[in-house]
């Protein structure tokens, strides 16, 4: 419970702290319509809103108005006194997207190692049966087609520290721009496979090792899923579904243990190889 606590602590000053810059810098470069608009101050502030919102994603609940109103409203006003109305909230975390998409520019992404995993998965809006009634999503959600299958909803692409697999056409590219593309081939890949002359023949051993290695990168992705719930059904708004996933992005940032290579035995098997 005390790391729990901590965590949530924890948290709040990282948001606070990019709050106090942000937001100062936000209201001095707002351009204004010339009509004066009266703020009326709120008993929650930005800070405490954005820290709700992301700490929903670290304590496994399915349901935000279930852990709003029965974990947040219970169990946490100690934390935050001045709580709201549950659809007063929903008010207030609308607001909430612009610093929280910031918050994940500036302060949530890792620094490039050398080695980083690429991929993409889908993010399904409803079951593709019923696409043809769905309007939270539309015109954003579009059907596709994956290694499961047919989807309805959108594709999350992402990278991951610690060389992935790309199209086939971003090859050559990437090779002139110095950047070492490790890809398995694949029988649409005819040119690549002009390139290694057969399979594998020209891949170093280090880079095999490192491919064999990509299921890190679908660790990530189930545990965006399913720990971080980035993935859910139930929006009632375009805003709702973008801030439900920047805050799951955010919130696996403070994950205690995150997936990861053991450099030190790769480079053993290198060595070994040789």
């Amino acid at each position: 419970m005390k790391n729990i606590e901590n965590k949530l602590i924890g948290i709040f000053c990282h948001i606070d702290d990019f709050n106090k810059v942000f937001i100062n810098q936000l209201q001095t470069h707002q351009i204004s319509d010339g009509t004066r608009k009266r703020i009326k101050p709120c008993s929650l502030n930005e800070s405490e809103v954005m820290t709700i919102v992301i700490y929903f994603h670290l304590m496994r609940y399915r349901d935000f108005k279930h852990y709003y109103l029965f974990h947040v409203c219970k169990h946490m006003q100690s934390d935050f006194q001045g709580l709201v109305f549950y659809n007063r909230f929903v008010e207030l975390m609308q607001k909430s997207l612009l610093p929280l998409a910031v918050y994940l520019k500036t302060r949530c992404l890792g620094k490039c190692t050398g080695i980083s995993y690429v991929d993409s998965s889908h993010i399904k809006a409803c079951h593709i049966k019923r696409a043809h009634s769905h309007k939270v999503l539309k015109g954003l959600a579009t059907k596709g087609q994956c290694s499961i299958g047919w989807f309805f909803g959108l594709k999350l692409h992402f990278v991951i520290n610690d060389k992935g697999y790309i199209s086939q056409s971003l090859f050559e590219k990437l090779f002139i721009d110095g950047i070492h593309l490790i890809t398995k081939l694949r029988k649409n890949m005819n040119r690549a496979c002009e390139l290694t002359e057969g399979k594998n023949s020209l891949m170093l051993i280090s880079d095999k090792i490192l491919l064999r290695k990509r299921a890190l990168i679908e660790s990530v992705c189930d545990e965006l899923k399913n720990i971080c719930q980035i993935e859910h059904t139930r929006h009632r708004s375009q805003e709702g579904f973008i801030i439900n996933l920047l805050s799951g992005l955010i919130a696996y940032s403070y994950l205690p243990k995150k997936p990861s290579l053991n450099l030190e035995i790769i480079d053993q098997s290198m060595a070994l190889s040789f």
